[in-house]
């Protein structure tokens, strides 16, 4: 089994900058992408940045120029470097890994979940 522990949330005004960091431990032979999703109050969870184990990446459209994602594949942990924050991006970030637990077993995993608030 795979558990994914989040930090780095919090609250920030406006314009200000969060880092969110997930690490991955447990039963895992490899990683082969790791992602963040984030869920606003009262709606869907929706994928805001995802990075494989190439260090390809892809963001989706209202966090480009603003997200950064990247990952330190020898440790399992991903980070979400969030700059110019608005309120629009308040919500519960979730960080998400696919990979294998062996050669032939594949696994995804959840973390708990952070609270971002931006507010003045």
């Amino acid at each position: 089994q795979v558990q994914l522990v989040e930090s780095g949330g919090g609250l920030v005004q406006p314009g200000g900058s969060l880092r969110l960091s997930c690490s991955a431990s447990g039963r895992i032979y490899s990683i082969n992408a790791m992602a963040w999703y984030r869920q606003p109050p009262g709606k869907q969870r929706d994928l805001v940045a995802r990075i494989t184990k190439d260090g390809s990446t892809d963001y989706a459209e209202s966090v480009k120029g603003r997200f950064t994602m990247s990952r330190n594949n020898t440790q399992f942990t991903a980070y979400l470097q969030m700059n110019s924050l608005k309120p629009e991006d308040t919500a519960v970030y979730y960080c998400n890994a696919l990979g294998h637990e062996s050669f032939s077993e594949r696994f995804e995993s959840w973390g708990q979940g952070t609270q971002v608030t931006v507010s003045s």
